[in-house]
């Protein structure tokens, strides 16, 4: 009668406190630019990398989507993430490797989060690998210093949350849309303290991709991560991946991941549900992924929400430029942004480009690849040209406008459509005002200029 979770769990786990905290194995480390203060902790203590084999460097929140790094300060980031994974032996995608891209997308293309696996990497969004029925979250400075180190971690087993949604998505709602709304139900503290489990017929039938956003959102609900169960789909995905098993050991190996299923009767210490037909198109008019409703809604009225939220919206309203009861799809934006490790997969490019294929943006906008892979293959595709005919600018692979680190950004006061993961305040640049959504809405509000249902967009044409 074990979940996923306990399933995951035991199979890390070396020893445990009195306390409950396990020390954990850590099968996969992945170390981006912002791990340089980790490193630092190890030289300063003339300490070496346990596992180099086990550690993979990465350039994407610093690493320039177009030209040169903007800054010296980020050249100089990203000259020292070079300097120290090649010192301690540890392979690095940086900006000279064809398998370059954002963390979180390069992992699963590399195939590097297996099903049983542990990943840990510095920052918020590893829950993505979740997707790929591995066990995912992120890590501080310190305990990434001490993962170098030791090649474990120190964990509380978190409690167990399914969430089951059934039903079928309409056409022009995915699974952005499906994280904003369990989001928006549960607020951006409803999962605190639990381990999502994504389980029903409408999470069984979201290809990889989109099961990787679902995941990644998940500590935007207060999660500690998300997980899928593996499956047939799984391991069509994870199959000849550079870092995946070979022939008689790929056999080995699928059949172990089928066990990793929660057994039938497994009990949840929390259970929720959607309807995924209740689900449409999402956007956020606030500054937190839990500021979120359908497109046809309007903004809400603080005074008719409790205290507690009254608060936070009358100071999210505030900061947004917005006012209660205005249409959301009368906002005005004056950029979209396409990418991030939530939305810049090759089938986010797909279902962007089949809303904006013969049309014209009449704003402007970025559109950048999650991977240099995936770069190549929408190009090979004729994806870039779709953005390019329509005004947008198509750039190299990276975090980008998600974080504003590497030189794109949102001027102060200037409006979003975002496909990222947080719409907090500075989030994509100082003064900056964000609306989350999915590709699709984000396409769909480039053409119009504003916050678009993209349903009717989508009418006779084909949505990847």
């Amino acid at each position: 009668m074990k979940t996923l979770l306990d399933k995951l769990w035991a199979r890390q786990e070396i020893r445990r406190r009195a306390d409950g905290t396990a020390l954990l194995w850590v099968d996969r480390h992945l170390v981006h630019e912002g791990s340089h203060h980790a490193f630092a902790k190890l030289a300063a203590r003339g300490l070496s990398v346990a596992e180099p084999g086990l550690t993979f460097g990465v350039a994407d929140h610093y690493a320039p989507t177009q030209g040169a790094p903007a800054t010296p300060a980020i050249a100089g980031m990203i000259a020292g993430r070079a300097a120290n994974t090649e010192r301690h032996g540890i392979a690095c995608f940086g900006p000279a490797d064809p398998r370059q891209g954002i963390v979180h997308v390069i992992g699963p293309e590399q195939g590097l989060p297996l099903p049983g696996l542990l990943i840990v990497c510095g920052g918020s969004h590893p829950a993505t690998h979740g997707a790929l029925g591995a066990l995912a979250f992120g890590i501080g400075a310190t305990e990434v210093a001490h993962v170098l180190a030791t090649q474990t971690i120190w964990q509380k087993k978190p409690r167990s949350l399914r969430l089951t949604i059934s039903g079928q998505l309409a056409p022009g709602v995915g699974a952005k849309d499906l994280a904003l709304a369990w989001i928006a139900r549960l607020g951006a503290d409803g999962a605190r303290g639990h381990a999502i489990e994504y389980a029903g017929d409408a999470v069984r039938a979201l290809s990889v991709d989109a099961r990787m956003t679902l995941c990644n959102m998940s500590i935007e609900g207060g999660a500690r991560f998300g997980l899928i169960a593996p499956d047939a789909a799984t391991f069509a995905y994870l199959q000849n991946r550079p870092f995946a098993p070979e022939g008689a050991a790929w056999s080995r190996a699928v059949a172990d991941w089928a066990k990793l299923a929660g057994d039938s009767d497994a009990k949840h210490d929390r259970e929720v549900t959607l309807n995924a037909e209740e689900v449409a198109p999402i956007v956020t008019w606030g500054t937190s992924p839990e500021d979120a409703l359908p497109i046809t809604a309007n903004v809400p009225d603080p005074a008719r929400l409790p205290p507690g939220k009254a608060e936070h919206a009358r100071a999210a309203l505030d900061y947004m430029g917005l006012s209660a009861g205005r249409p959301l799809e009368s906002i005005g934006i004056d950029q979209i942004f396409i990418g991030s490790c939530t939305n810049a997969r090759i089938e986010d490019l797909r279902a962007a480009a089949a809303v904006l294929a013969g049309r014209r943006a009449t704003v402007p906008g970025l559109v950048s690849p999650g991977s240099r892979a995936i770069k190549a293959q929408a190009e090979d595709e004729g994806l870039d040209r779709v953005f390019t005919d329509a005004g947008l600018t198509w750039v190299g692979s990276g975090c980008s406008m998600c974080v504003a680190m590497n030189g794109d950004s949102v001027g102060a006061g200037r409006r979003c459509a975002s496909t990222t993961n947080r719409n907090f305040r500075g989030r994509q640049g100082r003064g900056a005002r964000t609306h989350l959504m999915s590709p699709a809405m984000a396409a769909a509000a480039a053409i119009t200029g504003h916050l678009t249902d993209v349903r009717p967009l989508l009418r006779g044409r084909h949505a990847a």
